[in-house]
Parts: C-alpha cells; sequence; structure tokens
C-alpha cells in the first residue's frame, strides 16, 4: 500500500466512524440495537478476520465445547462487540441516572477503601463488557479516572476518541506520541490517583508471557510495574453485561473488582507474579462470561508465532 492510499484509507475510516457516530447517536433506541445485531450476524456470516479470530480465541475458553456451542458464542460475542460501540457512540446522550442506574458492582469496598485513605489504585483490565460505561460510571461514582490510549490513525479519529472520553470525566494519556506515560502514571498514583488501564494485549512489545485460559499469552505488564514502583494496591477488573428490564437498552453492567494482587518487590519475577494474578482473574471472568470478551485480535503466543508478528 502506498503512502497515499494509506491516508485515503485512513481518511475514508475517519469519515466511516464520523458518519456512524452521528447516525447512531440519533436513532431511535430500538432501532440502534436492534441495527446493531443485524451488523452482527452479517459480520458473523461475512467470516472476515475479525469473526475468525475471536472464534479462535473464544475456542480457548470453550476447549470442550461442541461446534455448535462455540457458534453461538460467536454470534453473542460479535453482538456483545457491536452492542459496545453502539454504547460508545450513544453515552454522551446518556443522563447521571442511566450511567449509573445500570451498573452493579462486585468487590467495590476494598478499591473505595484504598482511594478513602489516599491510596493510589491501580486496575488491570481485560476487554471485557463496556469499558467506557466503566470509566464513566467511575468518574462519577468511585474516582477520576486517568488511563492510556493507542494513539489511532488518522490522528483526527483519535482526537475524537480522546474528547469523547474527556467529556465523561476521564484524562487520556496517548501511548505513543507524547510525553512518556508511564511517568505520568506513577506521579497520579502517589498522589492517590485511579488508573484503569487495559492490558490483555501487549501493545508495547515490552510485555510479559502468562498462562491465560490454560495457554501462554502475552498481556501489558503495565499494571504489575505501576504498582510495584508506587506501592498502589493493584486490582484486576473482569466486565460483562446482563438483562435488566429497568434498563432503556435491556442491558446493564456488571463491574468485578477482584481480590488485590500483592505485588512483592523483593521476590524475583514479582512483575510476571503479578501479572498472572490478573491474568488468572480474565481467565475466570472470561469463562463465565465468554460472549464479552471483545478480542479480536492474536493474543495467545502460539498465533503470533503462526503469524511471524510481534504482540500488538
Amino acid at each position: 500500500m502506498t503512502r497515499h492510499t494509506s491516508t485515503v484509507a485512513q481518511t475514508l475510516t475517519a469519515h466511516g466512524y464520523g458518519a456512524a457516530w452521528a447516525l447512531i447517536r440519533h436513532l431511535p433506541e430500538a432501532s440502534a440495537y436492534a441495527g446493531g445485531n443485524v451488523i452482527a450476524d452479517r459480520l458473523i456470516a461475512a467470516n472476515g478476520r475479525g469473526p475468525r479470530r475471536l472464534r479462535a480465541n473464544l475456542r480457548r475458553a470453550l476447549p470442550t465445547a461442541s461446534d455448535e456451542t462455540l457458534d453461538d458464542t460467536v454470534r453473542a460475542g460479535m453482538r456483545s462487540y457491536v452492542r459496545y460501540w453502539i454504547d460508545a457512540f450513544r453515552l454522551p446522550r446518556w443522563d447521571g441516572a442511566r450511567l449509573s442506574g445500570t451498573v452493579r458492582t462486585i468487590g467495590r469496598p476494598a478499591v473505595a477503601t484504598a482511594l478513602d485513605e489516599g491510596r493510589g489504585v491501580v486496575l488491570a483490565l481485560g476487554h471485557l463488557g463496556n469499558w467506557d460505561h466503566a470509566g464513566a460510571w467511575s468518574c462519577r461514582e468511585l474516582a477520576p479516572v486517568t488511563t492510556v490510549a493507542e494513539r489511532l490513525r488518522p490522528e483526527a479519529l483519535y482526537d475524537r476518541f480522546v474528547a469523547f472520553r474527556a467529556s465523561l470525566g476521564m484524562e487520556i494519556l496517548p501511548l505513543t506520541g507524547g510525553a512518556a506515560p508511564m511517568p505520568i502514571l506513577e506521579d497520579r498514583l502517589r498522589a492517590g490517583g485511579f488508573v484503569p488501564l487495559l492490558a490483555d494485549r501487549d501493545l508495547t512489545g515490552n510485555g510479559v508471557v502468562v498462562d491465560l485460559l490454560g495457554e501462554p499469552a502475552h498481556v501489558a505488564a503495565g499494571p504489575a510495574v505501576l504498582a510495584a514502583r508506587t506501592s498502589a494496591a493493584l486490582h484486576p477488573v473482569t466486565m460483562h453485561h446482563e438483562q435488566r428490564s429497568d434498563s432503556p437498552n435491556g442491558w446493564g453492567l456488571v463491574i468485578h473488582f477482584h481480590p488485590e494482587v500483592i505485588v512483592d518487590r523483593d521476590r524475583p519475577h514479582h512483575v510476571r507474579t503479578a501479572a498472572q494474578g490478573y491474568a488468572d482473574a480474565w481467565s475466570e471472568g472470561i469463562r463465565a462470561h465468554p460472549q464479552d470478551w471483545h478480542m479480536l485480535q492474536r493474543v495467545f503466543t502460539a498465533d503470533l508465532q503462526h503469524a511471524g508478528t510481534r504482540p500488538a
């Protein structure tokens, strides 16, 4: 692909997202989500790279499932993934009652206590449920969020997503192309801040290999490194959707704050050990709710080696 062709493709992508954002935000509720199911089902039928990768990843969560059961889970997974995007596009229209009232939490007191005591908290999240909804909820109900976002191309698309998340109350730091995020995150945590990080993909190539769903996988080491450097409390988080009759779109979000992973800096391989701690929590959450793991990229070592790629 030439540089000119790449630029054109990026521009078209930005316009496509912009059009979807404008359209989905203003569609009637029922039409938006019904249309999302149709889109998800068509993506499954087309059997493109995303659905194929989702199927391969979910097979690890359901190793003994029949092909029919796996088919049903992949279909539910694509519907959940498309619902995430619809939710994200519509979030700016949700009032505070909807943002907070459609969330149920598990294990929140330990995190709230640490924050109340002035201790920083770093969360290790998987791509589960709806992390934008969770971030908006956290800004209202728990603490202001500081996090890191992968820099998208084209730049206009990245800027739009940053502005959107900032409008929900989050501080967004770029992974690349700006000030190094780790020192800023350390400062926030030492001041008692709240830093949730998506970590079930290694975007930098500096992550660690852990056991995820019974197989070696590459994940980000950032949450463990930050907890080791700042003594912040490190909590894994998993999320899933649940059907709710009191929600306008029929769904609510469950945020599960798992028990703190203790980082012992005096022991060798303490970062890898801590990362395994959050990978174990993710494995538990994914097995319980595989349809809400929105992982359409390679994370397992075998897949990365087969493709001849670095984790990215």
